[in-house]
């Protein structure tokens, strides 16, 4: 069974997005919309570091893995999008050589952009059940740079945060955070455009409760679990408004969704749940035995769910 065994983030320090607001080309309505509305104060942003430092930073957190980097097998970086870089000059080398993990195999995931870090987590899982070795553990990545104009915000959706996050996966099943159902679905008429035009963005906002609440549904099914089970919901960031209504079509409380986090990091790409993993367990929202879901929406589109128990 596949298990979270650790995880560990590195959230920059935070910036209002008041500071952005030209390189955003927001006018003065649609920032107070996302401060009042999308509950987006501030987001976690680090301009001195590169990608590999941002990345560095969460797994040398990880406290977990030191003296077990014999164990990691396989390293998978989740990203929304593909490198900017050719290979060997992407960020997993250096931070492989950093760690002392040039012996595991590495790859990157990007096929479910900001979904990626939940099928990351999936493929970890399957990797591991067919390894020989029963102690054998996979180390994901997720996080990103946003140092382009088209990669510091979504459109009238949120702002894009550097917050970077380790998870360190076993196939244990005594594991403190095992995977019991997870489901995604990819719609693809949205992967011909890297920036949704009007009509593409009215169809994708029709689509997103359906398409959240279908795969919910499929994860908790999977885990041959009700949705009054769950203790907590750790969602992907974009915005408070945006689980509101996904809450009240899902006769969710919104207390249940851990959205703490929304106002200070942004949408930190693939890095969201996790982060909030860690974050909700510091703060005590998880006890043992508790049921919780964690979800993601990539632009191209693909919805994903996935239900673990702490």
């Amino acid at each position: 069974m596949t298990s979270i065994t650790a995880v560990s983030s590195y959230l920059p320090d935070t910036i209002q997005i008041s500071r952005f607001q030209e390189k955003l080309q927001l006018t003065d309505v649609q920032l107070r919309r996302y401060q009042r509305f999308y509950g987006l104060a501030e987001v976690c942003r680090d301009p001195a570091a590169g990608e590999t430092d941002l990345l560095l930073r969460a797994a040398t957190k990880l406290v977990e893995l030191r003296g077990q980097e014999h164990r990691v097998r396989y390293v998978l970086q989740a990203r929304t999008m593909p490198s900017p870089l050719p290979y060997p000059m992407t960020s997993l080398g250096p931070v492989q050589a950093e760690l002392g993990l040039e012996h595991a195999s590495a790859f990157v995931v990007s096929h479910h952009a900001c979904a990626s870090g939940l099928l990351a987590l999936d493929l970890a899982g399957t990797l591991l059940a067919s390894d020989p070795d029963p102690d054998a553990l996979a180390l994901i990545l997720a996080g990103e740079k946003a140092c382009t104009v088209h990669t510091q915000s979504i459109p009238d959706v949120t702002v894009m945060g550097e917050g970077t996050t380790a998870v360190l996966v076993s196939a244990d099943r005594t594991g403190p955070n095992r995977l019991l159902g997870y489901a995604s679905r990819t719609y693809p008429r949205f992967g011909d455009q890297f920036t949704m035009d009007e009509a593409a963005a009215k169809d994708f906002q029709d689509l997103y409760g359906p398409g959240l609440y279908e795969v919910i549904e499929a994860a908790l099914a999977e885990a041959d679990c009700s949705l009054d089970e769950l203790a907590l919901v750790l969602p992907h960031n974009v915005n408070r408004l945006s689980w509101l209504g996904v809450c009240k079509a899902l006769g969710l409380p919104i207390e249940k969704v851990f959205l703490d986090l929304v106002g200070s990091t942004g949408h930190c790409f693939g890095a969201d749940p996790f982060i909030n993993l860690e974050k909700a367990t510091e703060l005590g929202r998880l006890r043992p035995g508790d049921r919780y879901l964690m979800t993601s929406v990539g632009l191209g589109a693909t919805f994903a769910a996935m239900v673990l128990e702490h």
